[in-house]
């Protein structure tokens, strides 16, 4: 692909990114991500053939700019300094009423209905309760954390973390509650 058809794939991307965190997955149309790229409908399917393939690059797009964020972070700190960021990066997920994405998300696996390997919520918790249980154990070696099963209390967690963030993408939910969550999940494993 060359430069300019990547650059090109890249404002589609942006742009669609915008309207599924507006209307969701289920009610974008194709003509809806034309107008909001300002391209013809036909620029459009020469990258993409439905709005399912689109999102899903989308997703791709999100998850990249994740990564280079959680790059930039470990340093010299500890396990619970980790697991205290990685709370506080939730956080502003669950609470970010713009530009999120995660009543699409929602939409898109209900209505795809993935397969189990591929559902892409799914990865997420996945990935979620790896991080937790890693910083769990880290913290029990160096002595900051008390936790006899480190895999249970992290899936607990993420339980806790996706329950915030469904609640609040159909409902508000106020950062103080959010803190006493976050707050009582530390106090169960940290070390007096």
């Amino acid at each position: 692909m060359s430069d300019r058809s990547a650059e090109k794939k890249q404002h589609i991307i942006k742009c669609a990114r915008e309207v599924f965190a507006q209307k969701g997955f289920l009610a974008v149309t194709m003509k809806d991500i034309v107008e909001a790229c300002e391209i013809s409908r036909g620029g459009l399917y020469l990258y993409y053939d439905n709005t399912a393939s689109l999102f899903l690059d989308v997703l791709k797009y999100d998850e990249e700019d994740a990564e280079k964020d959680s790059e930039d972070i470990s340093g010299d700190m500890t396990s619970a300094e980790l697991l205290a960021v990685f709370f506080k990066e939730q956080k502003k997920l669950i609470l970010r009423k713009k530009n999120r994405l995660w009543r699409a998300i929602y939409e898109y696996c209900f209505d795809q209905k993935d397969a189990p390997g591929e559902n892409f919520i799914q990865k997420q918790f996945d990935g979620g309760v790896r991080i937790i249980e890693t910083l769990i154990a880290g913290g029990v070696a160096d002595g900051d954390f008390v936790c006899e099963d480190p895999a249970a209390k992290a899936r607990g967690m993420m339980y806790v973390l996706e329950g915030m963030r469904l609640l609040s993408t159909a409902s508000a939910i106020s950062p103080k509650e959010v803190d006493r969550e976050i707050l009582s999940m530390m106090q169960e494993i940290v070390v007096d």
